[in-house]
């Protein structure tokens, strides 16, 4: 194990947990044995990581019947850090910067340390920062995952995104012009001009126009923000047209089903993660096609804040969580 490893007394590591479901309040800071590497991971020296939806709805419990059982548990799936062990014969040496989309259920990147598969972490250029890096895996992943695999995005194609604004919608905008489609957003009034500056072609203010009574028609509507269901698009998506949405709930699951062999056919997708994915995002990018935009910076100590800030709303981007002066 590396020397930075090691330094860690009794093989334990400073972590955000929570004992019990409940509100932002069961966050706080805790010990928790360092997580063995396992041969295909590595351990990554945690620098920065994000907060997502699917964040606070596991943690109030939303969830617990997918979820393995157990507590103490360490939140956050978004990783940006160092290699601090590895494999020798591995893709990757100790210290380099990294970024991972933990592919354990339960979290876990809210501490100091984190393992990871190698097939879920990418390498990051030295010009992007580890705020940066840390608000792409799960996000990122699921606009790319949604848009590419599940959409079946192609040049030409006309497409709406609802929850334009937010950080999963924020991806999907810059994803969707770079296949050259033409996209609308729909976000709050206040967003119209940050939506536009994303490569929106027309804004939808939901607070003033309902999309869904349009004259408009779309090949795939992606409702990012989980507002709108496949009964209320429906009727907007041209035949063939495709919807989906990120809302892991039993009505989604059973509109996926019933819906399938329908000329205009619905989806819930769960992102999984994928090393590829996250280089195909690092290189959109370094290619200009993809801006990063944090809405805000916590440091880990104020996980709770984060939280609360996430699920009150966000307007633009990511909330970023940062390693430093936090005390992990």
């Amino acid at each position: 194990m590396s020397a930075s490893a090691t330094e860690k007394k009794c093989e334990t590591m400073n972590a955000v947990v929570y004992d019990d479901y409940g509100d932002a309040n069961v966050l706080h800071s805790g010990v928790v044995p360092l997580p063995d590497r396992l041969p295909g991971q590595v351990l990554i020296d945690v620098r920065a990581s994000s907060v997502n939806p699917i964040d606070y709805r596991i943690r109030r419990g939303e969830v617990k019947g997918l979820l393995p059982g157990g507590f103490p548990r360490v939140p956050g799936y978004d990783v940006a850090g160092v290699i601090a062990d590895c494999e020798p014969d591995g893709p990757f040496e100790v210290g380099d910067r990294v970024m991972a989309f933990l592919d354990t259920m339960r979290g876990g990147a809210s501490a100091d340390f984190a393992v990871a598969a190698v097939d879920v972490t990418a390498a990051i250029p030295d010009s992007m920062s580890f705020n940066e890096a840390a608000a792409v895996p799960l996000a990122g992943t699921t606009a790319l995952q949604s848009l590419r695999d599940h959409g079946n995005i192609a040049e030409g194609k006309r497409l709406l995104i609802n929850g334009a604004s937010g950080g999963v919608g924020m991806f999907a905008v810059q994803i969707a012009k770079a296949f050259h489609c033409h996209v609308d957003a729909v976000a709050s009034g206040d967003n119209e001009k940050f939506c536009r500056s994303l490569g929106a072609d027309h804004f939808y203010n939901y607070e003033t126009t309902d999309f869904t009574e349009s004259d408009e028609r779309w090949d795939l509507i992606f409702d990012a923000a989980g507002k709108s269901g496949y009964w209320d698009v429906k009727k907007v998506l041209n035949d063939g047209g495709r919807y989906v949405s990120t809302e892991p709930d039993a009505k989604g699951m059973l509109m996926t089903l019933v819906t399938w062999p329908m000329s205009k056919s619905g989806t819930v997708m769960l992102a999984k993660p994928n090393a590829d994915d996250l280089r195909t995002l690092i290189e959109m990018r370094e290619k200009g096609q993809l801006q990063i935009t944090i809405d805000a910076i916590y440091p880990f100590s104020q996980l709770s804040q984060a939280h609360q800030h996430v699920e009150n709303g966000v307007e633009r981007g990511k909330v970023v969580l940062t390693a430093d002066g936090s005390g992990l």
